[in-house]
């Protein structure tokens, strides 16, 4: 709850309306979501595409640190959006760790190699309709050993 509550207060979270709302207590599945307000408002009255941009950061990273512990080096490298349809409302993004991707990082770091796994988000709207669709591209190496 310490993190959940840190990332809901912390100022590019919090002034973008931007609300972690679940967090699962291995770091593999979380939600989080965002209002539409006059701060996150573009000019025709639905969701400013950097406010749904910055929906979907910096969960994955955040994430598998925490999963992964200190001896990896991950940080996000690219990412880029495709904008659906106009959100207007609240927003959703669920973020999910795999077994399949925490393997694949296991195996593509194991000789000190870095990993660039691409990961989709999509953020949907109330009804479940897709508003928009982020590609996530990570950073991952085992740290080196002095």
């Amino acid at each position: 709850w310490v993190f959940k509550l840190f990332i809901n207060l912390w100022p590019p979270m919090f002034f973008s309306r931007i609300k972690l709302i679940s967090l699962s207590d291995d770091f593999r599945q979380a939600r989080a979501s965002m209002r539409l307000s006059a701060w996150n408002r573009n000019g025709v009255g639905s969701f400013f595409g950097g406010a749904l941009f910055s929906l979907t950061d910096p969960f994955y990273m955040m994430m598998l640190m925490a999963r992964l512990g200190k001896e990896y080096v991950i940080w996000d490298k690219y990412a880029d959006i495709d904008f659906i349809k106009p959100g207007r409302g609240k927003v959703y993004a669920d973020f999910i760790i795999t077994d399949e991707l925490l393997d694949e990082i296991a195996k593509q770091t194991a000789n000190g190699g870095k990993y660039l796994p691409v990961i989709p988000v999509y953020i949907k709207d109330e009804s479940g309709d897709v508003v928009a669709k982020v590609m996530r591209t990570l950073y991952i190496r085992k740290k080196q050993r002095k």
